[in-house]
């Protein structure tokens, strides 16, 4: 496939130009027309931005199915709504729960794992592993987490889990500041787990000490954590101070708009290094989806909300019940309402997240030798292809 009269946005720059895809790989990126194409296979972007697929590190389900929800086809059903929404890569996430539900689950993603083997995955995001939310959280701050399942660490717990995951764990939130956090925090980014800081009340103390030793992320930023407080008079810093003087620590924002307003969003920005942050939609199942009556978490024992005003409330809408932001809306926030320019956007949302996990050299960004992996929106960002492994999932064109 060549695609011709493109916006490429690149890691630093945004050319007109063509890319020449060889079965799942960008082979060629050219300001000039691509000579000897050898296909006749031609997608005309028609001048629109062509840019990396969006990667979330943290969503729990979208177009009416949750990755929870109990069987192998709910996650193929999140996934797909994820990919024709801009999401080419995800990693399921999990909210705190029932033993049974949570192996379970991982049965499940194993069994569709297994299946990519013999069959490769068709119209869906790619899924390189998993994320934990959960059980390991402070009851302070445990939001829409189901307490009668939140614990404390303990070893022979979290390694019965890793080893029935089967290598497949990529990142896991956790409260920091509980007994046996920084031991397991210290055992599981030795393998290669990104620990992630996330439903905690630790103090700044706390999170520099789970820093050191190997966590590296803070879990939705500003929902779920702890800022300052006052003991015995004195003014402690929480968990949000931390995410602002640890300079190196990542920060991970909900940005569908609501969660984190512009205002605060363009703080954020002015006082974060903007390497150190990166993009998620931290969506339930009512992503994608029209409004009205919802579940937040698995659909047979989850929480009832409502999707309203572009946001999951709770059913009297005294507080939100969770995300319902798509890739292309983290594109467009970032783009449309707060004026980053789409190179930027494309690492926050894209190259950051890759990098986390240790898939930059493969997907995050547009270059040759990389999967081709690709959002081709209109300025209102408004899709009109999206491709995965160089297959076309949405043409809006022949819809």
């Amino acid at each position: 496939m060549v695609i011709t009269n493109a916006k490429i946005v690149l890691e630093d720059e945004t050319i007109l130009g063509n890319i020449k895809i060889v079965d799942d790989t960008i082979a060629q990126i050219s300001s000039k027309p691509i000579e000897n194409p050898g296909t006749d296979d031609i997608l005309d972007a028609k001048g629109c931005f062509v840019m990396p697929g969006v990667v979330d590190l943290h969503t729990h389900g979208s177009g009416g199915f949750d990755f929870m929800d109990g069987e192998v086809s709910d996650i193929v059903g999140a996934a797909s709504s994820l990919a024709a929404h801009g999401t080419t890569t995800c990693l399921p996430t999990t909210l705190t729960s029932s033993d049974e539900e949570l192996f379970s689950f991982i049965k499940n993603y194993r069994t569709l794992v297994e299946g990519f083997k013999k069959k490769p995955a068709l119209n869906m995001a790619k899924m390189p592993g998993l994320h934990l939310e959960g059980p390991y959280f402070d009851m302070e701050q445990k939001g829409a987490q189901d307490p009668r399942y939140i614990r404390k660490p303990d070893e022979k717990h979290y390694m019965s889990i890793m080893e029935a995951s089967q290598g497949s764990i990529k990142r896991w939130s956790v409260a920091p500041e509980l007994d046996g956090a920084l031991e397991m925090t210290k055992r599981l980014s030795k393998e290669g787990v990104l620990i992630s800081a996330g439903h905690t009340a630790a103090t700044y103390d706390e999170i520099s000490k789970a820093y050191d030793c190997g966590m590296n992320l803070l879990t939705h930023f500003y929902s779920g954590m702890s800022t300052i407080t006052r003991r015995g008079g004195f003014r402690v810093l929480g968990t949000v101070e931390s995410g602002y003087l640890l300079d190196d620590l990542n920060i991970e924002l909900i940005c569908d708009g609501m969660h984190l307003p512009p205002e605060l969003l363009e703080m954020i920005f002015k006082l974060k290094r903007h390497d150190r942050i990166t993009a998620c939609s931290d969506s339930m199942r009512g992503a994608a989806m029209p409004q009205g009556p919802s579940i937040l978490g698995p659909k047979h024992n989850g929480t009832a909300c409502i999707i309203e005003d572009g946001i999951a409330k709770m059913p009297d809408r005294t507080c939100f019940a969770g995300s319902v932001a798509t890739g292309d809306r983290l594109i467009r926030t970032l783009y449309k309402t707060m004026g980053l320019k789409m190179e930027e956007v494309s690492r926050l949302v894209s190259l950051r997240p890759a990098q986390l996990i240790g898939m930059d050299r493969e997907i995050g960004s547009i270059r040759e030798g990389k999967k081709a992996d690709l959002v081709i929106c209109d300025e209102d960002v408004k899709l009109k292809h999206v491709l995965v492994d160089g297959k076309i999932v949405l043409n809006s064109y022949r819809l």
